[in-house]
């Protein structure tokens, strides 16, 4: 198959372009497309065969869910068996944006696109190119990251065109992305909001809004377990670089002296290293390859930072890597969260 990457402009889209990627949806193909938080890899979620198309192209496993991409409130209603007031007062303070909420399902969404699961999540996407695309389809659009299953998620088109070229008939190349780590999940139905996925939008900020306790799953900071996951990412390694990635975390002073210990006895072992630190610490590790993922104050940047730079490992064929390890709250909660997955759980304390 060949793979089209048309470039288009979030401020001045082509009608012809967008119109070309509408079609391919409606006749059940599947187009990447770029949203605020990553790349997307589109089908219509309400077409079974569609969402199949989705988990051969990721090499998904099928019940790890899909999340549909919605452009107006009432598409949420379309789909769900009922909608839960704190839906509205969430939607309201967060939608268009990177918050993504699961509620029941109705019989219109097939259990191909919810993983065999009788909820679905549900997300308005805060970019022109998606709304644009879900508008001209038509069509409630499934997508889950564009990216082989396991990778690091694509913030740039070229990312999803090294994991999907061949596989997918186009690629909506609309530049990198603002936000860079996947969206926010609540669970609401559960008896207590429950956040099985943080993002950008956190929990603290949750509860504001819906005036009570938002609690957090806590397989987001333990080891996967072994339960049917309700939302994309929760049970399966993800984001991983090829190397073998190990996080450190602790005193600044430890970690870094831990980091340079296991970095020259893997030299010694004959292995290539690689080191991600932060801006005030970069200069101060022994690795083949130290990388700043940002200044540690600025969060949102590290965020925007994390899969490129995990990706970009993959280009100087380093056998390990170490990474520091960031803070358990705000958006460093999310970064933590991805960076546990990518490490397939493995964390030194020092």
């Amino acid at each position: 198959m060949h793979t089209k990457i048309i470039k288009i402009d979030s401020a001045d889209i082509d009608n012809k372009s967008m119109t070309e990627a509408a079609e391919l949806i409606r006749a059940g193909e599947l187009v990447a497309f770029p949203t605020e938080t990553v790349y997307g890899l589109g089908a219509d979620a309400l077409n079974p065969g569609a969402s199949r198309r989705i988990y051969e192209a990721k090499g998904r496993p099928s019940d790890n869910p899909l999340i549909v991409h919605i452009a107006k409130f009432q598409d949420l209603e379309a789909i769900a068996r009922e909608v839960p007031r704190q839906a509205k007062l969430l939607a309201d303070a967060f939608w268009p944006g990177p918050l993504t909420m699961i509620v029941w399902k109705n019989d219109s969404v097939p259990r191909e696109t919810t993983g065999g699961m009788d909820t679905v999540a549900v997300r308005m996407p805060n970019h022109p190119v998606a709304l644009g695309l879900i508008a001209a389809s038509g069509c409630l659009i499934a997508a889950p990251s564009a990216n082989t299953s396991g990778r690091p998620s694509p913030t740039e088109a070229a990312h999803v065109a090294a994991d999907m070229d061949g596989r997918i008939p186009m690629i909506l190349d609309g530049g990198a992305v603002g936000i860079g780590i996947e969206s926010t999940i609540i669970d609401l139905t559960e008896e207590v909001p429950m956040v099985l996925r943080p993002g950008y939008i956190t929990t603290e900020m949750l509860s504001v809004v819906l005036g009570q306790e938002v609690q957090l799953d806590p397989g987001i900071i333990a080891a996967d377990s072994e339960r049917k996951p309700k939302a994309p990412g929760m049970k399966y390694r993800h984001y991983a670089p090829r190397a073998d990635l190990t996080l450190v975390e602790g005193a600044e002073s430890e970690v870094i002296r831990e980091i340079n210990r296991r970095v020259c006895a893997a030299r010694r072992a004959g292995q290539k290293t690689g080191v991600i630190a932060t801006e005030e610490t970069k200069g101060r590790y022994l690795a083949d390859c130290v990388v700043s993922i940002g200044a540690r104050h600025d969060e949102d940047a590290i965020a925007r930072q994390l899969y490129r730079i995990l990706r970009e490992f993959d280009d100087t064929d380093v056998d390990v890597i170490y990474s520091e390890s960031f803070a358990a709250s705000g958006v460093g909660q999310a970064i933590m969260n991805r960076l546990l997955k990518a490490a397939g759980h493995r964390v030194l304390t020092v």
